[in-house]
């Protein structure tokens, strides 16, 4: 658990880093781009449809896991825009919640008693 603790952390931060040099070079103009390279058809595109693809399903499991209550449809707009920017400090709160147990942390509210 340590280690995927730590795995979490330095792709949240690494990821921190990377997206920090790029909204110093080119902005926070972020949709356009994005729906734009779709739009394309080409493999920027392709990348942006399946990463759209898991920003969907991280958004529906995470509204899934708390049992579609108010505060996880939140977080679900929450893991939607905000992708693994979200889901990595998520992950790392719910192991530290959960003591490790990674049943209590894939299935939240649903896991059996």
């Amino acid at each position: 658990m340590a280690a995927f603790r730590i795995l979490l952390v330095v792709l949240w931060g690494v990821l921190v880093a990377f997206t920090a040099v790029v909204i110093a070079n080119h902005g926070m103009n972020l949709i356009p781009i994005f729906f734009g390279d779709i739009a394309k058809m080409g493999w920027p595109g392709q990348f942006n449809l399946d990463f759209l693809c898991f920003l969907t399903l991280s958004a529906l499991w995470t509204a899934w896991r708390g049992g579609f209550a108010p505060l996880s449809l939140v977080l679900a707009v929450v893991a939607f825009f905000g992708g693994a920017g979200f889901l990595l400090p998520y992950l790392l709160i719910l192991t530290l919640q959960a003591k490790g147990d990674m049943a209590s942390v894939l299935l939240g509210v649903r896991r059996p008693a």
